[in-house]
Protein backbone atom coordinates (compact mmCIF):
# COMPACT_ATOMS: atom_id res chain seq x y z
CA UNK A 1 0.00 0.00 0.00
CA UNK A 2 1.68 3.51 -0.89
CA UNK A 3 1.50 6.23 1.52
CA UNK A 4 -1.14 8.12 0.01
CA UNK A 5 -3.16 4.87 0.10
CA UNK A 6 -2.79 4.60 3.57
CA UNK A 7 -3.82 8.00 4.11
CA UNK A 8 -6.74 7.69 2.23
CA UNK A 9 -7.70 4.54 4.23
CA UNK A 10 -7.70 6.69 7.13
CA UNK A 11 -9.10 9.70 5.88
CA UNK A 12 -12.26 7.45 4.64
CA UNK A 13 -13.14 5.52 7.85
CA UNK A 14 -15.41 8.28 9.45
CA UNK A 15 -14.28 6.78 13.20
CA UNK A 16 -11.53 7.79 13.29
CA UNK A 17 -10.64 11.66 14.39
CA UNK A 18 -7.95 13.77 15.49
CA UNK A 19 -5.50 16.25 15.90
CA UNK A 20 -1.46 16.54 14.68
CA UNK A 21 1.15 18.89 16.69
CA UNK A 22 4.27 18.66 15.14
CA UNK A 23 7.27 21.04 16.57
CA UNK A 24 10.57 21.02 13.89
CA UNK A 25 10.93 19.59 10.59
CA UNK A 26 7.84 21.64 9.45
CA UNK A 27 3.99 19.47 9.47
CA UNK A 28 5.34 16.29 7.06
CA UNK A 29 3.13 14.06 8.89
CA UNK A 30 -0.32 16.20 8.54
CA UNK A 31 0.65 16.69 5.45
CA UNK A 32 -0.26 12.99 3.83
CA UNK A 33 -3.55 13.62 4.99
CA UNK A 34 -4.03 16.98 3.75
CA UNK A 35 -2.48 15.64 0.25
CA UNK A 36 -5.02 12.87 0.16
CA UNK A 37 -8.48 13.38 -0.32
CA UNK A 38 -11.32 14.03 2.51
CA UNK A 39 -8.72 14.92 5.02
CA UNK A 40 -11.86 16.87 6.77
CA UNK A 41 -12.83 13.28 7.62
CA UNK A 42 -9.75 12.73 9.72
CA UNK A 43 -7.99 16.40 10.64
CA UNK A 44 -9.57 18.23 13.15
CA UNK A 45 -6.87 20.27 14.20
CA UNK A 46 -2.99 20.51 12.71
CA UNK A 47 -0.51 23.29 14.39
CA UNK A 48 2.76 23.57 14.60
CA UNK A 49 4.56 25.40 17.48
CA UNK A 50 7.92 26.13 15.69
CA UNK A 51 9.36 28.98 17.60
CA UNK A 52 10.11 27.90 21.39
CA UNK A 53 8.69 31.13 23.08
CA UNK A 54 5.51 29.78 21.51
CA UNK A 55 5.98 25.87 21.94
CA UNK A 56 6.38 27.13 26.21
CA UNK A 57 3.34 29.34 25.93
CA UNK A 58 1.14 26.54 24.50
CA UNK A 59 2.75 23.01 26.48
CA UNK A 60 5.40 24.52 29.64
CA UNK A 61 8.88 25.15 29.68
CA UNK A 62 11.41 22.33 28.93
CA UNK A 63 14.82 21.54 29.50
CA UNK A 64 15.30 19.40 26.36
CA UNK A 65 12.54 20.27 23.55
CA UNK A 66 13.16 16.42 21.93
CA UNK A 67 12.53 14.53 24.53
CA UNK A 68 10.32 12.01 25.78
CA UNK A 69 8.90 14.83 28.43
CA UNK A 70 8.30 17.02 26.03
CA UNK A 71 5.98 14.98 23.52
CA UNK A 72 4.09 13.77 27.05
CA UNK A 73 3.54 17.32 27.54
CA UNK A 74 2.03 17.72 24.24
CA UNK A 75 -0.40 14.60 24.25
CA UNK A 76 -1.77 15.66 27.57
CA UNK A 77 -2.64 19.12 26.05
CA UNK A 78 -3.47 18.72 23.01
CA UNK A 79 -5.66 15.36 23.85
CA UNK A 80 -7.56 17.07 26.42
CA UNK A 81 -8.47 19.97 24.23
CA UNK A 82 -9.89 17.41 21.68
CA UNK A 83 -12.10 15.66 24.05
CA UNK A 84 -12.88 18.87 26.21
CA UNK A 85 -14.41 20.39 22.58
CA UNK A 86 -15.30 17.41 20.52
CA UNK A 87 -17.13 14.53 23.40
CA UNK A 88 -20.39 15.73 23.45
CA UNK A 89 -20.72 16.45 19.63
CA UNK A 90 -19.01 13.53 17.89
CA UNK A 91 -17.79 11.46 21.58
CA UNK A 92 -19.80 8.49 20.91
CA UNK A 93 -19.60 8.05 17.04
CA UNK A 94 -16.03 8.64 17.01
CA UNK A 95 -12.43 6.52 18.14
CA UNK A 96 -10.56 10.22 19.29
CA UNK A 97 -6.61 10.37 18.74
CA UNK A 98 -3.78 12.83 19.34
CA UNK A 99 -0.07 12.52 17.21
CA UNK A 100 2.36 15.28 18.39
CA UNK A 101 5.96 15.06 17.19
CA UNK A 102 8.79 16.41 18.26
CA UNK A 103 11.96 16.37 16.11
CA UNK A 104 15.30 18.16 15.63
CA UNK A 105 15.95 17.65 11.82
CA UNK A 106 19.55 18.89 9.91
CA UNK A 107 19.98 22.95 10.37
CA UNK A 108 22.30 24.98 8.51
CA UNK A 109 26.17 23.82 9.04
CA UNK A 110 24.95 21.21 11.98
CA UNK A 111 26.14 17.61 12.20
CA UNK A 112 24.88 16.42 15.27
CA UNK A 113 22.38 13.91 15.97
CA UNK A 114 19.03 14.27 13.72
CA UNK A 115 16.29 12.63 15.32
CA UNK A 116 12.43 13.03 16.95
CA UNK A 117 9.99 11.62 19.36
CA UNK A 118 6.34 10.83 18.30
CA UNK A 119 3.31 10.06 20.38
CA UNK A 120 -0.10 8.88 19.52
CA UNK A 121 -2.30 8.62 22.29
CA UNK A 122 -5.37 7.24 20.93
CA UNK A 123 -9.26 5.14 21.78
CA UNK A 124 -9.67 2.12 20.39
CA UNK A 125 -13.33 2.49 20.75
CA UNK A 126 -15.70 5.18 20.72
CA UNK A 127 -16.07 6.48 24.42
CA UNK A 128 -13.32 4.06 25.43
CA UNK A 129 -10.01 4.63 27.62
CA UNK A 130 -7.64 6.07 25.78
CA UNK A 131 -3.58 4.73 25.62
CA UNK A 132 0.15 6.06 24.04
CA UNK A 133 1.93 4.78 21.98
CA UNK A 134 5.27 6.37 21.79
CA UNK A 135 8.37 6.02 19.36
CA UNK A 136 11.77 7.79 18.94
CA UNK A 137 13.34 7.76 15.24
CA UNK A 138 16.70 8.51 14.65
CA UNK A 139 16.91 10.34 11.07
CA UNK A 140 19.77 9.33 8.90
CA UNK A 141 19.59 10.84 5.70
CA UNK A 142 22.41 14.07 5.18
CA UNK A 143 19.72 16.81 3.51
CA UNK A 144 17.09 18.07 5.90
CA UNK A 145 14.90 17.75 2.88
CA UNK A 146 15.16 13.95 2.62
CA UNK A 147 15.20 13.85 6.13
CA UNK A 148 11.65 15.74 6.76
CA UNK A 149 10.52 13.09 3.80
CA UNK A 150 11.62 10.16 6.23
CA UNK A 151 9.96 11.52 9.07
CA UNK A 152 6.86 12.10 6.88
CA UNK A 153 6.77 8.41 5.82
CA UNK A 154 7.20 7.20 9.34
CA UNK A 155 4.22 9.29 11.16
CA UNK A 156 1.93 8.29 8.44
CA UNK A 157 3.35 4.36 9.08
CA UNK A 158 2.98 5.11 12.40
CA UNK A 159 -0.48 6.00 12.56
CA UNK A 160 -1.88 3.80 9.99
CA UNK A 161 -0.41 0.56 12.16
CA UNK A 162 -2.18 1.95 15.08
CA UNK A 163 -5.39 1.92 13.79
CA UNK A 164 -4.75 -1.19 11.72
CA UNK A 165 -2.29 -3.52 12.96
CA UNK A 166 -1.97 -3.40 16.44
CA UNK A 167 -3.67 -6.58 17.10
CA UNK A 168 -0.20 -7.86 16.25
CA UNK A 169 3.43 -6.70 17.50
CA UNK A 170 4.97 -7.88 14.94
CA UNK A 171 2.59 -6.85 12.00
CA UNK A 172 2.68 -3.24 13.33
CA UNK A 173 6.40 -2.96 13.31
CA UNK A 174 6.99 -4.69 10.35
CA UNK A 175 4.85 -1.96 8.85
CA UNK A 176 6.87 1.30 10.06
CA UNK A 177 9.34 1.07 7.43
CA UNK A 178 6.68 0.47 4.47
CA UNK A 179 8.19 3.11 1.84
CA UNK A 180 11.55 3.82 3.07
CA UNK A 181 14.69 2.45 1.58
CA UNK A 182 16.60 0.80 4.10
CA UNK A 183 19.18 3.29 5.62
CA UNK A 184 17.30 6.18 6.13
CA UNK A 185 15.70 5.91 9.29
CA UNK A 186 16.06 3.94 12.48
CA UNK A 187 13.60 2.85 15.21
CA UNK A 188 15.45 2.36 18.47
CA UNK A 189 12.05 2.29 20.95
CA UNK A 190 8.12 1.29 20.83
CA UNK A 191 6.07 1.32 23.59
CA UNK A 192 2.60 0.67 24.46
CA UNK A 193 1.11 2.54 27.41
CA UNK A 194 -2.67 2.34 29.50
CA UNK A 195 -5.75 0.34 29.76
CA UNK A 196 -6.17 -0.71 26.02
CA UNK A 197 -2.52 -1.96 25.30
CA UNK A 198 -2.41 -3.79 29.25
CA UNK A 199 -1.63 -6.90 27.30
CA UNK A 200 1.45 -6.17 25.30
CA UNK A 201 4.96 -6.56 27.18
CA UNK A 202 7.12 -3.79 25.82
CA UNK A 203 10.21 -5.83 26.19
CA UNK A 204 8.94 -7.84 23.37
CA UNK A 205 8.60 -4.77 21.08
CA UNK A 206 12.08 -3.88 21.92
CA UNK A 207 13.52 -7.56 20.79
CA UNK A 208 11.00 -7.39 17.63
CA UNK A 209 12.53 -4.11 16.51
CA UNK A 210 15.97 -5.81 16.73
CA UNK A 211 15.08 -8.60 14.96
CA UNK A 212 13.15 -6.88 12.56
CA UNK A 213 16.32 -4.50 11.75
CA UNK A 214 14.71 -1.36 12.40
CA UNK A 215 17.26 -0.97 15.17
CA UNK A 216 20.64 -2.42 16.17
CA UNK A 217 19.96 -2.16 19.75
CA UNK A 218 17.06 -1.51 22.35
CA UNK A 219 16.94 -1.51 25.98
CA UNK A 220 14.87 -1.39 29.22
CA UNK A 221 15.51 -0.43 33.00
CA UNK A 222 15.32 -3.22 35.93
CA UNK A 223 11.79 -2.13 36.06
CA UNK A 224 11.13 -3.05 32.65
CA UNK A 225 10.68 0.04 31.42
CA UNK A 226 11.54 0.33 27.48
CA UNK A 227 14.15 3.33 27.00
CA UNK A 228 15.64 5.47 24.53
CA UNK A 229 19.49 4.92 25.41
CA UNK A 230 20.28 8.20 25.22
CA UNK A 231 18.05 8.78 28.24
CA UNK A 232 20.09 6.27 30.12
CA UNK A 233 23.54 6.39 28.95
CA UNK A 234 23.84 10.15 28.39
CA UNK A 235 27.39 11.36 30.02
CA UNK A 236 27.66 8.38 32.07
CA UNK A 237 30.85 5.84 31.93
CA UNK A 238 29.15 2.57 30.78
CA UNK A 239 30.42 -1.09 32.04
CA UNK A 240 29.42 -3.54 29.83
CA UNK A 241 28.83 -7.18 30.26
CA UNK A 242 28.25 -9.39 26.90
CA UNK A 243 27.06 -12.80 27.04
CA UNK A 244 24.72 -15.43 26.29
CA UNK A 245 23.30 -15.12 30.07
CA UNK A 246 21.78 -18.83 29.89
CA UNK A 247 21.57 -18.97 32.49
CA UNK A 248 22.78 -15.99 34.88
CA UNK A 249 25.70 -17.24 36.85
CA UNK A 250 27.38 -16.36 40.01
CA UNK A 251 30.38 -16.15 37.66
CA UNK A 252 29.00 -13.09 35.91
CA UNK A 253 27.70 -11.25 39.08
CA UNK A 254 31.88 -11.59 39.70
CA UNK A 255 33.03 -10.29 36.94
CA UNK A 256 30.65 -6.96 37.01
CA UNK A 257 32.07 -7.01 40.74
CA UNK A 258 35.71 -7.29 40.29
CA UNK A 259 35.51 -4.60 37.11
CA UNK A 260 33.49 -2.34 39.90
CA UNK A 261 36.64 -2.50 41.50
CA UNK A 262 38.69 -0.85 39.13
CA UNK A 263 39.23 2.95 38.55
CA UNK A 264 37.30 3.07 35.21
CA UNK A 265 33.46 3.76 35.84
CA UNK A 266 33.68 6.61 38.50
CA UNK A 267 30.62 7.31 40.82
CA UNK A 268 28.28 8.14 38.26
CA UNK A 269 28.57 4.71 35.93
CA UNK A 270 25.93 1.87 34.59
CA UNK A 271 26.09 -1.51 34.32
CA UNK A 272 24.99 -2.99 31.07
CA UNK A 273 24.07 -6.82 30.61
CA UNK A 274 24.27 -7.78 26.56
CA UNK A 275 22.16 -10.10 25.20
CA UNK A 276 23.17 -10.87 21.05
CA UNK A 277 20.26 -11.99 18.95
CA UNK A 278 22.10 -14.98 17.69
CA UNK A 279 21.94 -16.16 21.44
CA UNK A 280 18.07 -15.84 21.26
CA UNK A 281 17.35 -18.01 18.55
CA UNK A 282 16.15 -21.56 18.17
CA UNK A 283 16.66 -22.75 15.03
CA UNK A 284 15.67 -19.49 12.67
CA UNK A 285 12.38 -18.75 14.99
CA UNK A 286 12.89 -16.25 18.63
CA UNK A 287 12.36 -18.22 21.99
CA UNK A 288 9.96 -15.44 23.49
CA UNK A 289 9.84 -17.10 26.62
CA UNK A 290 13.47 -17.90 27.00
CA UNK A 291 14.00 -14.32 26.13
CA UNK A 292 11.82 -13.46 28.74
CA UNK A 293 13.18 -15.88 31.50
CA UNK A 294 16.71 -14.69 30.95
CA UNK A 295 15.75 -10.77 31.17
CA UNK A 296 13.37 -11.67 34.26
CA UNK A 297 16.60 -12.92 36.13
CA UNK A 298 19.02 -9.99 34.84
CA UNK A 299 16.45 -7.30 36.02
CA UNK A 300 15.86 -9.12 39.45
CA UNK A 301 19.28 -8.41 39.77
CA UNK A 302 18.97 -5.02 38.99
CA UNK A 303 20.61 -4.94 35.50
CA UNK A 304 19.90 -2.98 33.03
CA UNK A 305 19.76 -4.97 29.88
CA UNK A 306 20.79 -4.41 25.69
CA UNK A 307 19.38 -6.77 23.16
CA UNK A 308 21.39 -6.00 19.64
CA UNK A 309 22.49 -7.36 16.24
CA UNK A 310 26.36 -6.48 16.70
CA UNK A 311 28.31 -9.76 16.67
CA UNK A 312 31.26 -7.70 16.34
CA UNK A 313 32.84 -5.79 19.39
CA UNK A 314 33.44 -1.96 17.64
CA UNK A 315 29.98 -2.15 16.38
CA UNK A 316 28.08 -2.34 20.12
CA UNK A 317 30.83 -0.03 21.29
CA UNK A 318 30.14 2.28 18.50
CA UNK A 319 26.19 2.06 19.54
CA UNK A 320 26.97 3.05 23.09
CA UNK A 321 29.77 5.87 22.27
CA UNK A 322 26.44 7.35 19.98
CA UNK A 323 24.87 8.20 23.37
CA UNK A 324 28.18 9.39 25.87
CA UNK A 325 31.45 10.37 25.83
CA UNK A 326 32.55 9.11 28.88
CA UNK A 327 34.73 5.57 28.97
CA UNK A 328 33.16 2.42 28.22
CA UNK A 329 34.30 -0.88 29.30
CA UNK A 330 33.77 -4.56 27.94
CA UNK A 331 33.94 -7.40 30.26
CA UNK A 332 34.84 -10.16 28.60
CA UNK A 333 36.28 -13.85 28.45
CA UNK A 334 39.81 -14.95 27.23
CA UNK A 335 37.84 -17.15 24.81
CA UNK A 336 36.02 -13.85 23.70
CA UNK A 337 39.27 -12.50 23.30
CA UNK A 338 40.79 -15.20 21.81
CA UNK A 339 37.76 -14.69 19.03
CA UNK A 340 38.72 -10.69 18.38
CA UNK A 341 41.56 -12.04 16.56
CA UNK A 342 39.84 -14.28 13.77
CA UNK A 343 39.87 -13.21 10.61
CA UNK A 344 36.06 -13.83 9.68
CA UNK A 345 35.38 -11.32 12.54
CA UNK A 346 37.05 -8.74 10.04
CA UNK A 347 36.86 -9.55 6.70
CA UNK A 348 34.64 -7.39 5.61
CA UNK A 349 36.86 -4.33 6.52
CA UNK A 350 39.32 -3.26 4.00
CA UNK A 351 42.53 -2.99 6.88
CA UNK A 352 41.04 -6.45 8.50
CA UNK A 353 42.02 -7.40 12.06
CA UNK A 354 43.83 -4.16 12.34
CA UNK A 355 41.05 -2.36 11.28
CA UNK A 356 38.19 -3.68 13.77
CA UNK A 357 40.78 -3.02 16.72
CA UNK A 358 41.28 0.51 15.46
CA UNK A 359 37.87 1.25 15.28
CA UNK A 360 36.90 -0.30 18.80
CA UNK A 361 39.63 1.53 20.87
CA UNK A 362 39.05 4.66 18.97
CA UNK A 363 37.89 6.69 22.12
CA UNK A 364 38.41 5.66 25.81
CA UNK A 365 37.20 2.10 25.38
CA UNK A 366 39.57 -0.70 27.08
CA UNK A 367 38.49 -4.66 27.45
CA UNK A 368 38.30 -6.15 30.97
CA UNK A 369 39.62 -9.42 30.45
CA UNK A 370 38.68 -12.56 32.79
CA UNK A 371 40.64 -15.29 33.22
CA UNK A 372 40.29 -18.94 31.93
CA UNK A 373 41.14 -21.88 33.38
CA UNK A 374 42.53 -24.83 32.04
CA UNK A 375 40.73 -27.98 33.23
CA UNK A 376 43.36 -30.16 32.13
CA UNK A 377 46.70 -28.49 33.14
CA UNK A 378 44.62 -26.65 36.02
CA UNK A 379 47.05 -23.30 34.51
CA UNK A 380 45.31 -20.17 35.08
CA UNK A 381 45.32 -17.73 31.45
CA UNK A 382 44.84 -13.97 31.75
CA UNK A 383 45.29 -11.13 30.10
CA UNK A 384 48.78 -10.80 31.02
CA UNK A 385 49.92 -14.29 29.96
CA UNK A 386 47.53 -14.87 26.93
CA UNK A 387 49.18 -15.71 23.87
CA UNK A 388 47.92 -14.25 20.70
CA UNK A 389 48.45 -15.61 17.22
CA UNK A 390 51.88 -15.55 16.14
CA UNK A 391 51.63 -12.45 14.06
CA UNK A 392 49.74 -10.52 16.48
CA UNK A 393 52.01 -10.78 19.62
CA UNK A 394 53.86 -7.72 19.15
CA UNK A 395 50.48 -6.42 18.66
CA UNK A 396 49.27 -7.83 21.60
CA UNK A 397 51.76 -6.67 23.74
CA UNK A 398 51.06 -3.09 22.39
CA UNK A 399 47.51 -3.13 23.68
CA UNK A 400 47.89 -5.12 26.71
CA UNK A 401 51.03 -2.04 27.68
CA UNK A 402 48.87 0.80 26.70
CA UNK A 403 45.96 -0.48 28.89
CA UNK A 404 43.43 -0.49 26.04
CA UNK A 405 43.11 -4.83 27.54
CA UNK A 406 43.36 -4.87 31.10
CA UNK A 407 43.66 -8.02 33.22
CA UNK A 408 40.50 -8.29 35.04
CA UNK A 409 41.30 -10.26 38.53
CA UNK A 410 38.88 -13.16 39.80
CA UNK A 411 37.09 -12.99 43.19
CA UNK A 412 36.39 -16.34 43.11
CA UNK A 413 39.15 -18.86 41.20
CA UNK A 414 36.37 -22.01 41.72
CA UNK A 415 33.81 -19.76 39.72
CA UNK A 416 36.09 -20.68 37.04
CA UNK A 417 35.61 -24.41 36.89
CA UNK A 418 32.02 -24.42 34.80
CA UNK A 419 30.59 -22.87 31.40
CA UNK A 420 26.85 -22.06 31.30
CA UNK A 421 27.39 -24.72 28.80
CA UNK A 422 28.09 -26.85 31.68
CA UNK A 423 25.26 -25.70 33.92
CA UNK A 424 22.58 -26.09 31.05
CA UNK A 425 24.22 -30.19 30.92
CA UNK A 426 24.03 -30.87 34.52
CA UNK A 427 20.50 -29.24 34.76
CA UNK A 428 19.42 -31.51 32.24
CA UNK A 429 21.55 -34.64 33.57
CA UNK A 430 20.05 -34.09 36.99
CA UNK A 431 22.92 -32.68 38.68
CA UNK A 432 21.88 -30.24 41.47
CA UNK A 433 25.28 -29.25 41.84
CA UNK A 434 24.38 -26.32 39.07
CA UNK A 435 22.22 -25.04 41.54
CA UNK A 436 25.30 -23.58 43.84
CA UNK A 437 26.84 -21.67 40.68
CA UNK A 438 24.10 -19.25 40.11
CA UNK A 439 22.30 -17.01 41.55
CA UNK A 440 18.67 -17.04 43.66
CA UNK A 441 17.04 -15.65 41.48
CA UNK A 442 17.57 -18.12 38.48
CA UNK A 443 16.31 -21.46 40.86
CA UNK A 444 12.91 -19.06 41.50
CA UNK A 445 12.57 -19.09 37.88
CA UNK A 446 13.14 -22.68 37.31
Amino acid sequence: MTSLEKALQINLNSSIYGVFAEIGAGQEVANWFFRASASAGTVAKSISAYDMTMSDAIYGKSSRYVSRERVKAMLDHEHQLLTERLTEQRGDCSTFFSYCNTVRARGYQDTAECHGWMGLRLQTKPGGPAGDILLHVRLLDEENVDQMEALGVVGLNFIHAAFHHRDSIEEFIAHLSDNIPAGRVEIDMLKFLGEPFQHIDNRICALQLVAGGLTETAMFLPDGEVVQPAEVLYKRPVLLLRGSFNPVMNLHLDMLAQAEQLPLTGENGIQVCEISMNNLLRGEEIDYLDFLNRVDVLQALGKTVIISRCAEFYRIVAVLKRYTREPVSVILSIGLLNELFKEKWSQHLDGGILESFGRLFKDKVSLLVSPWKNRKTGEMVTAKNFRAPDKYQDFYHFLYSNKHIVHLPSGDPELLNKTPRDLCTMQEQGQEEWQNLVPKEVLERT
